[in-house]
């Protein structure tokens, strides 16, 4: 489990970082590239910029998912007797 939580740090530090540098309406950081955003059919660098931004927002809720799994899967390990008291539900008559 704290492989993943890790991995959901760094991703989020790299999220914080390419939200930052992405271009807003009155100019971000890209702007600095903007001569550079069309090299020999390159795409633009907002472009590429944005993808990598959803691609790490996608990865985190993917990894705090799969972190959540863990944790129930691990405290269910640790703590059999209420694992069975949560899925045992009284009848309803």
């Amino acid at each position: 489990m704290s492989i993943v939580a890790i991995l959901i740090i760094i991703a989020s530090i790299a999220l914080g970082f390419f939200v930052l540098i992405q271009e807003s309406k009155g100019g971000g950081l890209a702007s600095n590239f903007a001569s550079s955003n069309q090299i020999m059919g390159v795409r633009k660098t907002t472009d590429i910029v944005e993808k990598i931004t959803w691609g790490l927002a996608i990865s985190i809720f993917v990894l705090c998912l799969v972190c959540a799994f863990i944790c129930k899967k691990e405290y269910n390990d640790m703590h059999p007797e209420l694992a069975a008291q949560q899925t045992e539900q009284p009848a309803e008559e």
